[in-house]
């Protein structure tokens, strides 16, 4: 696990820049997104996301709940985050280098817990899963956005990836199908209430699923 955080922090603090650069590349469904989250969040919620990046989506809900612990690996993401929140004016976003079983949240600690194009990208998805039923309130709710591979083309990436791995030009991606995601969440200890997908092929899952 360290060596493959070390290797990914570096891809992802090398592609910080280009990453807060780059627009969105589907705005509306990008917006649906949004409102969908946003429907199930309440003034008074305390919400985690992991993986987030550049912090555009931490800011985007900033105003609909308490508090958002925004967590990724790269520094360099989290810096422009920062400095991103300030010049929204958004104060009830923490930014904190760590991953999610770093940052070891208190058990039924949490409203809602997001996860953003990050599932397809870590080897221990299930364990992942189970750290996110550990830390929601019975009731919660986790939201995520994951690349799905297993039932496109797009899953004969598999064998190139440790090179593009190592040639510093791609992270790490897991293959996995949507039944497959979606019967983990389950047996994670979650009820699906949203789901469904876009993107080339259909590959890129969104959900909606609560905490029993």
């Amino acid at each position: 696990m360290e060596v493959y955080m070390n290797t990914s922090e570096k891809y992802w603090n090398k592609k910080a820049e280009g990453y807060a650069k780059s627009p969105v590349s589907d705005e509306e469904t990008y917006k649906r997104k949004l409102t969908e989250t946003q429907s199930f969040l309440q003034p008074k919620m305390r919400l985690l996301e992991f993986g987030c990046g550049t912090g555009t989506t931490a800011i985007h809900h900033a105003s609909h709940v308490l508090h958002i612990d925004a967590i990724d690996i790269s520094e360099n993401m989290l810096n422009i985050g920062r400095e991103k929140a300030s010049n929204a004016g958004v104060a009830n976003i923490t930014f904190t280098r760590s991953t999610l079983t770093e940052f070891n949240a208190g058990a039924a600690s949490l409203d809602a817990v997001l996860g953003l194009n990050v599932i397809h990208l870590l080897p221990d998805r299930q364990s992942v899963l189970t750290e996110v039923a550990r830390i929601l309130k019975p009731g919660g709710v986790f939201v995520s956005s994951t690349v799905c591979l297993g039932n496109s083309y797009f899953r004969f990436i598999k064998p190139f990836v440790p090179l593009g791995k190592f040639l510093g030009v791609m992270p790490d991606v897991y293959v996995l199908t949507e039944s497959e995601l979606a019967s983990e969440v389950r047996d994670a200890g979650f009820t699906i209430e949203r789901q469904w997908h876009h993107g080339p092929k259909d590959v890129v899952v969104f959900m909606v699923a609560r905490k029993l």
